[in-house]
């Protein structure tokens, strides 16, 4: 599975950003789609997973701002970014993971840059 993310940038705090992230192949009932991201000294984190019925998880750090959304048509999962903070910054990946195998695949990452 191929997955392209897209609509990082640099953003002031306070501003919003849209992520979207297209998978190469058809994502099924058995496919959870997600976010996580990487900050520079960190290791990964979950930030937000949406399942097929659109069943979401929130990490608590950035419940109320973002908001993951998924185009099952469309193989395609988003994330709504909005009263970004500098702590946000950091490399965004999309990933899919088979909830039966629970093999997991990653994007290409995307830069995300919030300024104070």
């Amino acid at each position: 599975v191929q997955l392209q993310a897209s609509g990082g940038g640099l953003v002031q705090a306070g501003g919003s950003l849209r992520l979207s992230c297209a998978a190469s192949r058809i994502t099924d009932f058995a496919t959870v789609m997600g976010w996580w991201r990487q900050a520079p000294g960190k290791e990964r984190e979950l930030v937000a997973s949406i399942d097929y019925l659109g069943t979401t998880d929130t990490s608590a750090s950035v419940k109320g701002r973002f908001t993951i959304s998924r185009e099952n048509a469309k193989n395609t999962v988003h994330l709504q970014m909005n009263s970004l903070k500098p702590e946000d910054t950091a490399v965004y990946y999309c990933n899919t993971r088979d909830v039966r195998t629970s093999m997991m695949y990653f994007g290409n990452g995307t830069q995300v840059t919030v300024s104070s």
